[in-house]
């Protein structure tokens, strides 16, 4: 870990930062709702399904349809009408992750649930359709989490699928964690999963590079409250055999009611930092300074990322932290942090009046609490959020999904903020949205590295151009790393735009 309080020098050469503001937005309304099995979940996904350069939110309902929210904003106001096909208008989803699994340009849709999962082909104009028989059969689960990677040259994506309670365990619900899967390619289907054994009641998972190894590895966020003992946070080696890495690879054994993961390198020192959610403190993790393996230590209490209780409301219990996003909301240069929180139900020993965090980065790398300031302040049980630019204006704006409350989207109307840039990635297929590729960008004084993902938050995802915040920079060189490795030319861009960036040999074909 290469910082005591203090971040690039750079940062402190930077302007005043301007303070974020955020106004809320009259959306139709969506309930996420239902018994102890809706609890957790709750997810929201975010993607371009009408092919408008505006991404729709799709949001899971529990016990309610879910919903699909058609985006009709413009660079002024964000705007949302309802209109779920019947393919998505589905009960007992839990959460939503958009990618596109058979690379034919147009995103699909992995849906969890309570009971069968689906998995549904995107078609034109927002239209969803079963795919044909992948090999995944239907199996009655708790499903709470999912991420994917491609790994080679195969034809479909690695899947993994991650499960909560065992619900038909006689003896549950505590210590009845149910197995999670890993599903991988086998030619143009899926072979049979491999279970993910011990299970330890999965809320999130993420596969990322999280050693520049040049291979993703699957890390797993598990609940405390139902594995109570002998269980902890894992990593799952992606070699031929799947194995759980232990301390003799470096991995550290971490304990906690794991909710969501996110990953952002914060510190522009290459290595990627991952934040946790939890009933209770937040972690932020940096890879310890030689490490040779994934060796991941917590944030020092004074960095103010732990954000252990309500910072309004007046209730002092212990907060409950779910989706987590990293995102630059004022385009300073420095990520922000965006936690959604609310109670699981009614849990005596955690706050009932818990609002979502805004954590803003402060230039010696600190987190200062901006979310009532902002205007962001909500207590509605948040569950699954996102940080997106809804209305292409540069500037990030918040959706959240909440539980047995109508669901939430702020527009960000910061002023004097910095510059910025949007970048999205096009290859040819296999692998058509370049997941496991990374953007680099250099504004000549420090130079951002981001990995595209599938997968983390809680129960939901984005598959949207990347949104980088440039402070005073007015133009930049950037390169794509691909998935295979092979890294393009680099290239200089005007800052304050939309780009995307289409592979062509070492080369960039470029769209704004």
């Amino acid at each position: 870990m290469r910082r005591e309080l203090t971040l690039l020098a750079a940062f402190l050469a930077l302007p005043a930062q301007a303070e974020p503001l955020f106004q809320p937005v009259a959306i139709p309304d969506h309930v996420y709702s239902g018994g102890w099995e809706h609890f957790v979940g709750g997810g929201l996904a975010v993607f371009d399904c009408s092919g408008d350069g505006l991404p729709e939110l799709y949001a899971a309902g529990g016990e309610n349809p879910g919903a699909l929210l058609r985006n009709t904003s413009d660079a002024r106001q964000i705007a949302f009408r309802k209109d779920t096909p019947a393919a998505l208008a589905l009960r007992n989803i839990t959460g939503a992750y958009p990618l596109d699994l058979d690379s034919d340009g147009i995103l699909d849709l992995i849906l969890l649930r309570t009971g069968s999962n689906a998995i549904l082909k995107g078609g034109p104009n927002c239209s969803f359709t079963p795919f044909p028989d992948l090999g995944i059969a239907a199996a009655d689960t708790w499903t709470t989490a999912f991420s994917a990677t491609w790994e080679g040259d195969n034809s479909l994506p690695t899947l993994a699928f991650g499960n909560y309670v065992d619900r038909d365990d006689p003896n549950g619900p505590f210590r009845a964690c149910d197995t999670s899967y890993l599903y991988r390619p086998d030619g143009d289907t899926y072979a049979a999963p491999l279970p993910l054994d011990p299970g330890f009641c999965t809320l999130s998972m993420l596969f990322s590079d999280w050693g520049n190894t040049g291979r993703a590895d699957l890390r797993v966020s598990n609940d405390r409250h139902y594995y109570v003992s002998g269980g902890a946070e894992q990593m799952w080696a992606m070699e031929d055999s799947p194995r759980l890495l232990s301390e003799d690879d470096g991995w550290q054994t971490h304990r906690l009611w794991g909710m969501g993961i996110a990953a952002r390198d914060i510190d522009r020192d290459g290595d990627q930092e991952v934040f946790l959610t939890s009933m209770g403190d937040q972690r932020l993790q940096f890879l310890r300074e030689g490490a040779s393996g994934p060796d991941f230590t917590d944030a020092p209490y004074a960095l103010g990322s732990t954000a252990t209780s309500p910072y309004a409301g007046g209730d002092g219990r212990p907060s409950t932290g779910w989706h987590v996003a990293f995102g630059d909301v004022t385009n300073d240069g420095r990520d922000d942090v965006f936690i959604t929180k609310g109670n699981v139900d009614q849990m005596p020993d955690n706050a009932w009046k818990d609002p979502n965090n805004l954590l803003i980065q402060n230039a010696d790398g600190s987190f200062a609490e901006a979310g009532k300031s902002a205007g962001l302040l909500s207590m509605h049980r948040g569950r699954g959020g996102a940080l997106a630019d809804l209305n292409g204006d540069g500037l990030l704006d918040v959706a959240v999904v909440n539980r047995r409350a109508a669901m939430e989207v702020w527009q960000n109307v910061s002023t004097d903020t910095g510059h910025w840039l949007s970048v999205d990635l096009r290859q040819p297929a296999l692998n058509t949205r370049a997941i496991g590729g990374w953007i680099e960008l250099d504004d000549g004084t420090t130079r951002q590295r981001r990995e595209i993902t599938v997968g983390g938050g809680h129960a939901g995802g984005s598959a949207i151009a990347e949104h980088f915040g440039l402070g005073p920079a007015h133009s930049v060189r950037l390169r794509v790393v691909w998935p295979d490795g092979i890294a393009s030319d680099w290239i200089e861009q005007p800052t304050n735009q939309h780009l995307t960036l289409t592979r062509q040999g070492a080369t960039l074909s470029l769209n704004n």
